[in-house]
């Protein structure tokens, strides 16, 4: 049941859970359009408002997880790719694609991506924006812009390495080979594999063990975590002594050491 979402992403909620599926199977979920950009987008956004949801996982509907951009619209210079002129291309690519990894990149609430099946170009990129990879048996993976022509428009050359490291990112986006779920597993590009029909659970089961966690605490780490990506260990250092002020002030951290010291299980309220 989908309790809310637009025309390229349906919402569903279980408790503290949202499941993200990218609901344009005929495509493979190709985001091709700007009005699937600001579907994104916006949905994240209103979950990262929502300070009941602590989770999100991101699947796609049918064969693919996401095919990437639509080649289509290359083809005929609509959509969100190449346009009449270099600027108005640049300019599109900015708003569009890239609006959407910086939007994935930004949300603080914990994600886990569901690889179902292809997960090729953007699509890939999409799974890198996630905090953690889970894909299905049947799932197939691509870094391959450059099988088309281009580069890796929308932060992949960035996303990849931060995953993978360089030589091996070099390796995938230079070549644009195509690799399975078992392979990924062994790049660490996913961190489990299980039967297609069992994906969702694991999912679900993850996201489980995370949301029975504090609330705010688990954000900020996810915060902490992403600076850390990029920072120095002094300003990290100084950024962790601020967040840990913070939710020293919380209700849940009480409620945290309350219960383990009474050897009872916790009850978190996000306050």
């Amino acid at each position: 049941m989908s309790d809310f979402g637009g025309e390229f992403l349906s919402v569903e909620r279980r408790g503290k859970i949202a499941i993200l599926t990218m609901i344009k199977p005929e495509s493979m979920n190709a985001i091709g359009t700007h009005e699937d950009c600001q579907d994104i987008i916006e949905t994240l956004r209103t979950l990262g408002e929502d300070r009941s949801v602590s989770a999100i996982i991101l699947t796609g509907s049918g064969k693919a997880f996401s095919a990437g951009g639509n080649l289509k619209g290359m083809q005929d210079r609509t959509g969100i790719g190449v346009l009449d002129q270099p600027d108005s291309t640049r300019s599109n690519y900015r708003k569009g694609v890239q609006a959407v990894i910086r939007a994935l990149m930004d949300c603080e609430v914990p994600m886990i991506a569901a690889v179902n099946g292809h997960a090729i170009g953007l699509g890939c990129d999409l799974a890198c924006t996630c905090d953690i990879r889970i894909a299905a048996e049947s799932a197939k993976f691509a870094c391959s812009f450059i099988k088309v022509g281009i580069v890796p428009g929308d932060g992949g050359a960035w996303l990849l390495q931060k995953v993978l490291g360089y030589p091996r990112a070099a390796e995938l986006f230079l070549t644009g080979d195509r690799f399975g779920a078992a392979q990924a597993k062994e790049y660490g590009l996913v961190t489990d594999v299980v039967p297609d029909a069992e994906l969702l659970d694991r999912a679900i089961a993850i996201a489980e063990r995370i949301v029975c966690n504090p609330p705010r605490a688990l954000r900020l780490t996810k915060r902490l975590l992403r600076e850390a990506q990029h920072s120095r260990m002094s300003d990290i250092l100084e950024l962790s002594a601020a967040y840990q002020a913070i939710v020293h002030e919380t209700a849940d951290n009480r409620e945290a050491i309350n219960a383990f010291v009474e050897k009872r299980p916790p009850v978190f309220t996000g306050e």
